[in-house]
């Protein structure tokens, strides 16, 4: 699933940069995407592949800082383009004649930098608060990686005011864009019922239904996980949901979101055909 994630997030990278017909709004959020799950896979999967199969189960006090750091980092970012991309499908679908005027190239660029701004501020926050504070032994990480719920559990003191401050920004990232997305696409829902054309339909649903799915699997998992009742006390159920969300949603989403869709489809084609010429 590592090796899968690499090259099915690697893939839609080179063929969004390679195919100028790929060169729009809703491929650049997907490039970005790309690029923050082969991140965030490379940061969590190795050193958990590794702790599975017994080899070398330790990891120094900075390494395991910089692993949740990243991890922090990667996956509020995602929160955050995963909204920003909900925003372009919903200008394309309900606003199309102004589509081009709307998502110019400066507000993309925007809400890209912003998506990673936010991810690196709140990351670097929560990260810096976790490893200031006074750690007991036996320093034994009960998780595949270093996540920062089960790193809270070694500290010798209070950590009620690092569990508030994850979960109000659980409630900024993850409940406020989804919030957001459900609104978007009510709007598209509605748009969607207008359209009279039988390959309108398919084509909205096909492009709105593969986000949607993404969207599921991210913010589902994430909300359970960190929101959820006992969060934080149930290693066995973290760990579970951890390996999804680490191995199997960056796998899948090059899969769902792109890989399936035409354009994409014709870009990968005319790859294989200039691989032949040359």
């Amino acid at each position: 699933l590592y090796s899968a994630t690499l090259m099915g997030n690697a893939l839609v990278f080179v063929l969004i940069c390679l195919d100028y017909r790929l060169h729009s709004p809703m491929y650049f959020f997907l490039c970005h995407l790309s690029i923050v799950d082969i991140c965030y896979a490379s940061n969590n999967v190795p050193h958990m592949l590794r702790n599975l199969l017994g080899q070398g189960r330790t990891i120094s006090f900075a390494g395991c800082g910089t692993q949740i750091h990243l991890y922090l980092i990667f996956a509020l970012t995602e929160c955050v383009l995963l909204a920003a991309m909900s925003y372009d499908r919903y200008v394309a679908i309900c606003h199309p004649l102004r589509y081009a005027l709307i998502m110019n190239r400066r507000v993309c660029l925007t809400l890209a930098a912003v998506s990673w701004a936010f991810g690196f501020l709140f990351g670097t926050l929560q990260a810096s608060l976790a490893l200031h504070l006074p750690f007991c032994g036996p320093y034994e990480v009960d998780h595949f990686f270093c996540e920062i719920l089960a790193v809270l559990k070694l500290a010798c003191t209070d950590t009620t005011a690092n569990k508030v401050l994850i979960f109000a920004v659980c409630v900024c990232f993850l409940l406020f864009p989804l919030a957001l997305i459900l609104i978007s696409y009510l709007h598209i829902l509605a748009t969607i019922l207008r359209i009279r054309s039988a390959a309108g339909w398919h084509k909205t649903f096909s492009t709105c239904g593969s986000h949607l799915a993404v969207v599921g699997l991210f913010y589902g998992n994430a909300i359970f996980m960190y929101m959820g009742p006992g969060s934080g006390n149930s290693s066995g159920r973290e760990k579970v949901l951890s390996l999804f969300y680490s191995l199997v949603s960056p796998s899948l989403n090059p899969l769902i979101y792109s890989l399936r869709n035409k354009q994409v489809k014709e870009a990968l084609l005319k790859l294989q055909r200039r691989k032949r010429v040359f």
